[in-house]
């Protein structure tokens, strides 16, 4: 049986050892970061740094790592979570027109719209609304702004009108997000003739083409480099991205063709 003084030492020395190794890891958690770093700004994720500290026989779990990059300032938790417009029904739920059964051929048939976030450097949010023809997975309108507000969402839709043809009538579909329910919105699409349509309550199914738009655009766009500096930046960054995903970015879904490819192919079938 060990003598209490004995233990006591012993627990002290790991304590100490323990410490100690934490201090190296520290120490080498820094120095790995320093060789990511991209415009001023820390790159590497607990994962990048765990496989550099396993080449360099320092094993240590995906927490201790996030742990000790927090310590030293480096780990962070941004998210370019997914913005929730719902409050409630405040104004005019529309019926759901596709119940998860549509399966456009045709552009200008069926249209998804939604907004997400995007978090900058300075940690503000700005807010993402799109316009999607489910057919061609063609992005119709495009607008950001600061706040998820009545004049983001009438701008997409001021977008989509000029972008589509005089005689297009097409189904609509949102969540039931606040800004979809009121009369601004619902009577602008009754003036085009155009059909709404909204999800169910918490059922995003039907909305699929826009969510994976979101998924690719910060997926290939944004992930893995810094968050903007501003918005002017990200404007910028995703006007350029999404020339790029209308134009020369082809999916199976588009029969491998780009999503304009597709939609003028469509047309003249």
């Amino acid at each position: 049986m060990n003598h209490p003084k004995k233990q006591r030492r012993q627990l002290a020395h790991q304590s100490e050892l323990d410490h100690l190794k934490e201090e190296l890891a520290k120490k080498m958690i820094l120095q790995i970061a320093q060789r990511f770093k991209v415009r001023e700004s820390w790159t590497a994720g607990y994962r990048r740094i765990q496989a550099e500290l396993d080449k360099l026989e320092l094993h240590l779990s995906g927490d201790t790592i996030r742990k000790l990059m927090s310590e030293v300032s480096l780990y962070n938790r941004h998210r370019n979570g997914k913005y929730s417009s719902y409050h409630g029904t405040v104004g005019k739920i529309a019926a759901n027109k596709l119940n998860q059964e549509s399966n456009a051929h045709q552009p200008y048939q069926v249209i998804h719209t939604d907004v997400t976030q995007v978090r900058l450097a300075n940690h503000q949010w700005t807010y993402i609304s799109v316009m999607m023809d489910e057919a061609s997975q063609d992005s119709l309108a495009f607008q950001l702004s600061t706040s998820p507000n009545k004049e983001l969402i009438m701008r997409t839709l001021e977008e989509l009108i000029d972008n589509l043809p005089d005689d297009a009538q097409p189904i609509i579909h949102s969540d039931q997000g606040w800004h979809y329910q009121l009369a601004y919105y619902t009577q602008k699409l009754a003036n085009y003739h155009f059909v709404q349509s909204m999800s169910r309550k918490e059922n995003c199914l039907d909305n699929t083409p826009v969510e994976s738009f979101f998924h690719l655009y910060k997926k290939e766009l944004l992930a893995g480099f810094p968050p903007c500096k501003d918005i002017t930046e990200l404007r910028k960054l995703s006007q350029n991205y999404i020339q790029y995903f209308n134009n020369v970015r082809t999916t199976l879904k588009t029969k491998g063709m780009t999503p304009v490819e597709y939609r003028n192919h469509a047309l003249i079938a």
